[in-house]
């Protein structure tokens, strides 16, 4: 079998289109994953706390803040390499390098670090011009709706800083076999 220009083949022998899914389903694949990451952070939290005998949430705050960064990086990096994060597998999307292969554990880091442009820009804004904790938030769905929009003016219809890390997700959706049996 032959493979066009939109299909790359998988472990043992799936066929994957390389045609992205709808933002749609990217964006809720997104926030199933936020709901999935509450979990990850609090045991995280939780666990700084423990170690650092942390007694007051401001106390120890910016390491607590970059032991998070930390753990959100490794559970991505690995689970990407991997191809699927649990919210990923549910949504039948899967994470590909721009060749269509599965990421390697330095690619899967460069897309973490990139994908930090859907909270670092309206957070530095609201930082530098002194947001109170309110607009700050009424900021941050904004530009996250407005970020995903932008993908529409990609020729592939691939989140921005999916093109600059050199990855793609892809559709992994199972195909119905409508052959008679």
């Amino acid at each position: 079998m032959t493979l066009g220009e939109d299909q790359a083949t998988q472990g043992e022998g799936l066929v994957v289109s390389l045609k992205a899914p709808s933002i749609t389903r990217r964006l809720c694949c997104w926030v199933y994953e936020g709901v999935l990451l509450f979990g990850v952070v609090f045991i995280a939290g939780y666990l700084f706390s423990t170690l650092t005998q942390t007694r007051h949430g401001l106390q120890h705050r910016l390491w607590h803040q970059l032991f998070l960064f930390g753990v959100l990086g490794y559970y991505f990096t690995w689970f990407w390499h991997k191809g699927q994060t649990l919210a990923m597998k549910t949504w039948h999307i899967r994470v590909l390098n721009d060749q269509g292969q599965a990421l390697t554990p330095m690619h899967a880091l460069r897309r973490y670090l990139w994908s930090w442009i859907w909270f670092a820009p309206p957070l530095l804004f609201s930082y530098a011009l002194n947001f109170s904790t309110t607009t700050s938030m009424a900021l941050l769905p904004l530009w996250v709706l407005a970020w995903a929009m932008a993908a529409r003016r990609q020729n592939e219809q691939q989140y921005w800083h999916d093109v600059w890390a050199k990855t793609r997700l892809v559709d992994v959706r199972p195909t119905l076999d409508k052959s008679p049996t």
